[in-house]
């Protein structure tokens, strides 16, 4: 039987098991509680093994009066007795063949029952313990929680390797379904993740708040951190600067007829600071061997999902978690969706303040509000920091809201590197970043989709308050609208930096780049590639000319069917290159 499937989950059998308790719950006094859940808990068990001793018993029962022999004969004498007895035994047989088979139906149907109704835990967070760790050993289960209970967790396991649990690692298919449940860390425990899946694991979670996982520091991100931002103070010295029209007056005089930052140079300062990584993954990564990003410990403060394991969030919260490392609330690297959810107040000390990806990541119907981190402030697709081949994963957006999310390097609401994201019928909206890409960033052979989405009122310290687009990355736009976006300096809804943006269908609208010498309001192109089809850059501004697209080179390319119009202080005149079919 695939560990997919559900098994009901009737209880413990009446002597526990002999298998090695945990230490650390050991120690906690969970020992006391017999190591498994209780009868009076967890309940069933008592009927399914009378129903087996009824059914063992009645095979060797004798009838209480001998049957009848309807068949003509001698009831008296050798002959006689003989098979009187063995009418008796055919029909004993009968009779006990029949019983045997309606207690094997009744018995398939009490399964069948419980399978689909689920078990239920008393609002206790050892009897929660217990039932995991019960249904992990029995292939699976449903564990009903219990309603309106707070599961206060003050202990953790050290469980895998992969960093301490408040719950056990989650190594079957298990489902935890709540009504109006909350699991939360214990404000003054011990730092430690709620929920982690393992390799062979599948959570399912069903109306359930989950809140307060606190994961611990990660050395390396922040190592990594104060290297990169020094790198970016030296190469960008004018950033030391007091104010912001300090900041950009002193980078402006090569601004105005040509960018100081080259394709190269901004590959190498669009590095996000932070990862998660381990120090395994730092020393494979200079030498090329690793594919794959590692979990580490300080990774998925709410909920973790390794390599091999999977997660389906439905109707639930993710609130008030920080990780050390990447993924505030959530980080997977197995397969996870999550669906009419909201995962907010959440941060990351590297990658992905609400949810970090390096597997597959599905957000349906749902939110990811106020959270922040390093890089990715809402949602961050990868590691750039190591740099390997497998650092991104695959992300899917739909119909779901990224908002009010900040980042203090890059990304305040998505960043997608090595890895593919794309978007559809959705919001990104009111996010902010330190550095660029307030809305969006592709970076490192990134690829970024976006279809019917809204990018709105994002802003950045930097550059591209929309969306930015890194050296080798690519992003397609299509039926979409970015507007109301601003950047301290270039590219206020759009800006490519070697990178290759196709806009379809799209509008590009009203966005502004602040700065004392700032150009380009609508698009910025840096060395890149654009392409407009039956788009619009209207109404942006900037304070230099031009306020509608700015570039280096001949890469703009505007069809018949798109138009540059009304935007101030012009539309293209005063980029060194002048794209056709722009005018004024």
């Amino acid at each position: 039987m695939s560990n997919d499937e559900l098994t009901s989950y009737g209880g413990p059998p009446p002597v526990p098991p002999g298998r090695r308790r945990r230490k650390i719950w050991v120690a906690a006094g969970v020992a006391g509680l017999t190591g498994v859940v209780g009868l009076a808990a967890l309940g069933g068990v008592a009927a399914r093994d009378q129903k087996s001793g009824d059914r063992n018993n009645a095979s060797d029962a004798q009838p209480a009066a001998a049957p009848k022999s309807e068949a003509p004969g001698p009831t008296t004498g050798e002959n006689g007795r003989g098979d009187e007895e063995a009418g008796r035994g055919d029909d004993k047989a009968a009779r006990t063949g029949a019983e045997h088979k309606g207690r094997e139906a009744s018995s398939g149907e009490q399964r069948r029952d419980d399978k689909e109704r689920g078990h239920e835990v008393p609002c206790d967070s050892d009897k929660l313990i217990q039932a995991i760790e019960h249904a992990n050993d029995n292939r699976g289960g449903t564990l009903e929680l219990a309603k309106g209970c707070t599961y206060e967790l003050t202990r953790s396991d050290v469980g895998d390797g992969t960093g301490p649990n408040g719950l056990p690692v989650i190594t079957q298919a298990v489902t935890l379904a709540g009504r109006d449940t909350t699991i939360v860390r214990a404000a003054n425990a011990e730092p430690f993740r709620i929920l982690n899946v393992g390799r062979s694991g599948h959570l399912t979670l069903k109306n359930v708040v989950v809140k307060g996982g606190l994961t611990q520091a990660d050395p390396i991100a922040a190592s990594r951190a104060k290297v990169e931002l020094s790198a970016k103070a030296a190469a960008k010295p004018a950033k030391a600067g007091a104010g912001t029209n300090a900041k950009a007056g002193a980078k402006a005089g090569a601004k105005a007829a040509t960018p100081t930052k080259a394709p190269a140079a901004k590959a190498a300062a669009k590095v996000p600071a932070a990862t998660g990584a381990s120090a395994t993954e730092a020393a494979r990564g200079a030498g090329g061997d690793a594919t794959l990003v590692d979990v580490a410990p300080g990774d998925g403060a709410g909920l973790l999902v390794q390599r091999g394991g999977r997660a389906d969030v439905e109707h639930s919260e993710f609130l008030l978690h920080h990780a050390g490392g990447n993924g505030g609330a959530i980080a997977n690297f197995g397969t996870a969706r999550v669906a009419h959810s909201r995962v907010a107040t959440s941060s990351a000390g590297g990658v992905g303040g609400g949810v970090f990806n390096a597997g597959v990541f599905r957000l349906e119907e749902s939110s990811i509000t106020d959270n922040s981190a390093v890089a990715g402030g809402g949602i961050g697709n990868g590691v750039p920091g190591l740099g390997l081949p497998g650092a991104g994963g695959t992300l899917w957006v739909w119909k779901s809201t990224i908002e009010h999310n900040r980042a203090t390097d890059n990304a305040g609401g998505v960043l997608t590197y090595r890895g593919t994201a794309t978007l559809t019928q959705s919001r990104v909206v009111g996010n902010h970043s330190g550095e660029d890409g307030g809305g969006l960033l592709a970076l490192g052979d990134g690829q970024l989709a976006l279809e019917k989405v809204l990018v709105a009122r994002n802003s950045a310290d930097d550059t591209s308050g929309g969306l930015g687009v890194g050296p080798e990355s690519t992003a397609v736009i299509a039926q979409s609208e970015i507007t109301d976006n601003v950047a301290e300096r270039n590219g206020g809804g759009l800006a490519t930096y070697g990178g290759t943006a196709v806009v379809r269908d799209t509008a590009i609208v009203a966005n502004r780049v602040v700065g004392q010498n700032s150009v380009a309001g609508g698009i910025y192109n840096d060395g890149g590639q654009v392409r407009l089809e039956r788009s619009t850059v209207q109404a942006n501004f900037s304070v230099l000319p031009p306020g509608g697209i700015y570039t280096t080179n001949d890469g703009v390319r505007i069809d018949r069917s798109s138009a540059v119009t009304a935007n101030r202080p012009t539309n293209c005149s005063g980029s060194p290159v002048v794209p056709e079919r722009c005018f004024g």
